[in-house]
């Protein structure tokens, strides 16, 4: 079973890769938490550090395989214990960003390849997909990121995320 953490103060990309996951879920335990000591216990086989965590102190007690986080967050990161890391945001240096964004329709650019968690390649490219409502830009970045790193297309997101608010 693959271990994925969630970290963030809210539930929105918890809860949008978890209704995107869909039938995958089985395969695929999900822990929510809102500071790192929710996720020191065991090893995670991947950690996404949502836009809106907060409280890193603590962070160096948390062991995960692969780190999904924001980029302006980087330099935090070197306190974890994390075989990789890949980053979300809107600078070019970060390896999920997005090309456009226009009304309801994003386009999301990997910018170089990345290996998921089963040790799949995940070759550059850009994926063209409905925006669904109901989440802001860069939680949509980061759900969309754990998806690609399960091996999962992010276009999944626009099936199952909740309506706005």
């Amino acid at each position: 079973m693959t271990r994925v953490g969630i970290w963030g103060r809210d539930r929105d990309v918890f809860e949008a890769v978890r209704n995107a996951l869909g039938d995958r879920g089985p395969r695929v335990k999900l822990l929510p938490g809102a500071h790192p000591a929710d996720f020191a216990e065991g090893k995670l086989d991947l950690l996404c550090v949502t836009p809106e965590a907060t409280g890193w102190a603590g962070l160096s007690a948390v062991d995960c395989r692969v780190l999904l986080l924001p980029g302006t967050a980087g330099p935090l990161a070197r306190g974890l214990r994390c075989v990789s890391a890949v980053s979300y945001g809107t600078s070019p240096r970060d390896t999920l960003t997005f090309s456009s964004l226009e009304g309801d329709q994003i386009c999301l650019a990997l910018q170089r390849e990345i290996v998921d968690v089963d040790g799949g390649v995940v070759e550059q490219q850009e994926f063209v997909l409905p925006f669904p409502p109901g989440l802001p830009p860069a939680g949509y970045l980061a759900a969309a990121g754990v998806l690609l790193l399960l091996g999962v297309e992010p276009g999944r997101l626009t099936d199952g995320t909740k309506e706005a608010k």
